[in-house]
């Protein structure tokens, strides 16, 4: 019986094994035709690959002594985004990108590696200029646009390497103008530029564009309590970025032109009840402010001496020490500023020829 038994469940296992019907060939379904690409899709597409050439990777590299044998030895500490400037291998980035670095790699489009000069920061804008010594049609500078004229709602191209991810495309619109962020010097850059465009960490550096795919501002914060991207990102405008590169790759630094003052605190201005401006502490010997007869505010046997107040740079009213540099951050030294000054209750006015600061 127990053969029996085995016998008959061998031949079920056998039937319930076998194919019910006949196999069929293996055939993928048909490909439905798409038609062609939208013209919005098209131009994505065109906006990338006449971009993405320019736009590089860069690793800042820090100092680390072998365990054993002492040597020192550069190794990566961070990443970023940068693009080139110009046909003599100019490459701008933020500053926060290769802040306390001892050195930087940038890989271009192509992933060839260049090791990077530092030619100028300007730490106040999040602003830092490298060099490499690339073959010169490897390069390929972005065409600058302008900021000054965006508009709300304007399409914007961020492209970048967020987490690592090269050559990575994102999208959105100008979501506001004139946003006010803070530099890592804790300055305040003003005329930011807000975009949706999805911005991440790897991303600080790199560009911003237009629809005609122009450079219109500078990647470089992102507004998140995750630290990923919330749809809120910020740059720096080009105008401010086309007036500040120039002068790092000529004078190696930013010259801020200078009056040759020290500026007092609002606190002042609310313990002495002065008008709103800026209330002037100290006049250096020799400088463009002392020859045009400024004069600061003193402690005197009888309280304070009154001094000079600016409560305008050219006619644009100002109201704390960061609006004065900011204004004067926009001249030269050798340029001709006219200050509106208060004293004493009464208002004047004083041409002054800016000087090259000492900083």
């Amino acid at each position: 019986m127990a053969r029996f038994r085995r016998l008959v469940c061998l031949f079920l296992c056998a039937a319930l094994a076998a194919p019910v019907f006949a196999r069929t060939e293996a055939v993928p379904r048909a490909v439905t035709p798409r038609g062609p690409l939208g013209a919005e899709e098209q131009n994505n597409i065109a906006v990338f690959k006449a971009a993405s050439p320019s736009v590089v990777n860069i690793t800042s590299l820090g100092l680390e002594r072998e365990l054993f044998s002492r040597n020192v030895q550069q190794v990566p500490q961070g990443t970023g985004t940068g693009f080139v400037w110009d046909a003599q291998g100019h490459v701008v980035t933020n500053f926060h990108v290769i802040q306390g670095a001892s050195g930087a790699r940038v890989t271009l489009a192509d992933q060839n590696h260049y090791a990077a000069k530092l030619v100028g920061v300007f730490p106040d804008r999040d602003l830092a200029v490298l060099k490499i010594d690339a073959p010169a049609d490897k390069l390929r500078p972005l065409p600058i646009g302008r900021s000054a004229d965006l508009q709300v709602g304007q399409a914007v191209y961020a492209i970048g390497n967020p987490f690592g991810l090269d050559q990575t495309l994102t999208t959105g619109i100008v979501s506001a103008l004139n946003r006010e962020i803070e530099s890592v010097t804790r300055r305040t850059i003003r005329g930011a530029i807000q975009t949706d465009a999805a911005i991440n960490p790897g991303n600080s550096g790199g560009p911003l564009l237009d629809s005609a795919g122009r450079l219109i501002g500078v990647n470089t914060a992102i507004y998140s309590p995750s630290g990923a991207s919330a749809g809120i990102g910020f740059s720096i405008p080009v105008d401010e970025v086309n007036r500040i590169v120039p002068r790092l790759i000529r004078d190696g630094r930013f010259v801020r032109p200078a009056l040759g003052v020290a500026y007092a605190t609002q606190q002042l201005n609310r313990a002495l009840g002065l008008p709103r401006g800026v209330a002037i502490l100290r006049v250096q010997p020799g400088s463009p402010a002392a020859q045009a007869g400024l004069r600061a505010f003193t402690r005197g046997e009888r309280g304070i001496n009154a001094g000079d107040v600016i409560t305008a740079v050219d006619g644009e009213a100002v109201a704390s020490p960061d609006d004065v540099l900011n204004l004067l951050e926009q001249r030269q030294s050798g340029d001709r500023v006219e200050l509106t000054l208060w004293r004493g209750g009464s208002t004047r006015k004083e041409r002054v020829t800016l000087a090259a600061s000492e900083e």
